[in-house]
């Protein structure tokens, strides 16, 4: 039985939910990273940082590969990129106030 859209959109969503997975989501836009990579930028724990990037696995927003001996992790989807610019764009009306630079999160 298919899932209506409007239920998929909620379970993206729901996916999004967390400020890790989007940060890691940002960083991927940008370019491939290898898991230490994303653990230098984020400063996040090791064992907090497989958590959240095997959430976005099965959800299959992200995909990985070996490269190097090493794993590296990019976004399966080029329309992510879309739907965090849209969200910045809704936070720029919403939350004037919030720290927009890329780099800082």
């Amino acid at each position: 039985m298919a899932v209506p859209l409007y239920q998929a959109k909620a379970e993206l969503f729901r996916t999004l939910g967390h400020p890790a997975r989007i940060r890691i989501l940002e960083l991927l836009c940008e370019r491939p990273h290898a898991v230490h990579e994303l653990r230098q930028s984020m400063e996040i724990e090791a064992s907090n940082l497989s958590q959240q990037l095997s959430v976005l696995r099965r959800a299959q927003l992200v995909v990985s590969s070996r490269g190097g001996g090493e794993v590296v992790y990019s976004i399966s989807v080029p329309e992510i990129r879309d739907l965090l610019l849209a969200g910045r764009r809704i936070m720029v009306h919403l939350a004037p106030d919030v720290e927009l630079d890329w780099a800082k999160g």
